[in-house]
């Protein structure tokens, strides 16, 4: 078996805080959201970045952490950034909004669950001037990090992300015994040699699971069907016979390919531990290299997140977002890269 490359991070830096009243985005004034997390990032091929964020709250919201349903709640959020001087920050140019100054929830719940608690997005991605989102229907909190989920399922948006449709078949639901299905939470990425696959990373429900891998013809992406899933030594119709291409435990997920460096990187969290690491290897099926670490919590208490910026993988550093739950915001991070 071929070893991976190993990629260290060095010099971490923190750059600034991308969301809350106290940001330089000023979202309570803007936006109408004081409160929330993720701050998912994909290309939006046409030139700008797209930003999706979690359960949010506006008015009466007073934290520590996540708020209740009458501080103004959305369960997700979406939006868009063109600057590309990140050293500066993650400049937020708007939001999708359903009135002036309000960011607008873009996945509302699902009207045929009885059980949901929220409605998650997890990854992002654009391909032929479709905007598409994995996202997960939370069933129930659980213990810290071990929720459950009714189904991880794609939504797509044909109009620069304003209207978003959640399509009953894209799905990929939940087993009902052990919620062990494993594209419960993904990482969308595409390969620059080779555009006409999409790749989907995924994890079950929670942040302790193994992370698989699915790819799919780049016109169907919101069709669960027609993915294939890398079993360790080739591509199966059936997602039952995928096989971990690397070891959790894996929270939030994000991949890309990172051109300076000429190697795939992924960013997880490792809830365990407190920590979210860097791994890294030469092929998108892996191996995968032993996580790094990327960022300690101890430095930052109570981290998660961890999710590239896909406008800085050409030099020898990363820039990606990362939550912590106390402010319940998200911050821009930025790491030097070495490649051993």
């Amino acid at each position: 078996m071929a070893f991976p490359p190993l990629v260290v991070p060095t010099g971490l830096e923190l750059i600034g805080q991308v969301t809350g009243e106290d940001s330089p985005n000023r979202t309570g004034s803007r936006f109408g959201f004081l409160a929330t997390d993720l701050g998912i990032l994909w290309d939006d091929g046409e030139g700008g970045v797209l930003a999706a964020f979690g359960d949010t709250y506006g008015d009466g919201w007073a934290g520590p952490g996540a708020g209740a349903r009458t501080a103004d709640h959305r369960r997700n959020v979406l939006g868009r950034s063109t600057g590309t001087e990140l050293r500066a920050g993650l400049v937020l140019d708007e939001m999708t909004e359903d009135r002036p100054g309000h960011a607008a929830e873009i996945l509302p719940a699902d009207p045929h669950r009885r059980l949901e608690s929220t409605v998650i997005p997890t990854a992002g991605i654009a391909v032929d001037g479709v905007q598409y989102i994995h996202y997960m229907s939370v069933k129930v909190w659980g213990v810290p990090g071990g929720w459950r989920t009714n189904y991880g399922g794609i939504a797509y948006s044909r109009d620069r992300g304003m209207t978003w449709h959640k399509d009953r078949d894209a799905r990929w639901r939940n087993t009902w015994l052990r919620g062990r299905q494993p594209f419960q939470m993904g990482a969308f990425t595409r390969d620059p040699a080779d555009p006409a696959w999409v790749y989907l990373f995924g994890t079950r429900n929670g942040r302790f699971g193994d992370v698989h891998l699915a790819r799919v013809a780049a016109g169907q992406v919101a069709e669960p069907g027609s993915y294939e899933y890398w079993t360790g030594s080739h591509w199966s119709e059936f997602w039952h016979r995928a096989r971990p291409v690397a070891a959790g435990p894996c929270g939030e997920l994000s991949v890309a390919y990172h051109r300076g460096l000429g190697c795939w990187l992924m960013v997880h969290l490792d809830d365990r531990a407190g920590r979210i690491l860097l791994r890294s290897a030469a092929a998108v099926t892996g191996p995968w290299s032993d996580g790094q670490t990327l960022v300690s919590g101890q430095e930052y208490p109570a981290l998660y997140g961890g999710y590239l910026h896909p406008g800085a993988l050409d030099g020898d550093e990363i820039y990606f977002t990362m939550s912590q739950w106390g402010p319940y915001n998200v911050y821009l991070m930025r790491a030097d890269l070495a490649k051993k």
